[in-house]
């Protein structure tokens, strides 16, 4: 099962997190009709998704975001495209990533 893994770090501390996870979290409900349960904690939150042929965890702290995504046969074939569409969505949500050399 194809695997996708998406860090971002941000300055936004763990309540601005919390507020663009809760975004993250209608978007993926609503376009793209995903099942999710928040789990929230002390120092980071926990995100489970899933809909037919995805699941995946959304890891929030007060300084990352960290996105697993395990993709179902049919929709790896995507991975590039659906990496570029969440890599571009967090773009909106946080801002462009930082180049990493």
């Amino acid at each position: 099962m194809p695997e996708l893994k998406i860090e971002r770090e941000h300055t936004l501390g763990l309540a601005g997190a919390r507020a663009v996870a809760e975004r993250w979290r209608e978007q993926a409900e609503q376009d793209w009709g995903m099942s999710c349960e928040s789990e929230p904690g002390e120092a980071e939150d926990r995100m489970r998704f899933a809909r037919s042929g995805v699941s995946g965890e959304l890891t929030v702290t007060e300084t990352r975001f960290d996105l697993q995504l395990k993709l179902g046969f049919l929709l790896g074939a995507y991975s590039g495209k659906i990496a570029q569409k969440i890599n571009a969505n967090l773009d909106e949500l946080l801002g462009p990533a930082s180049a990493a050399g």
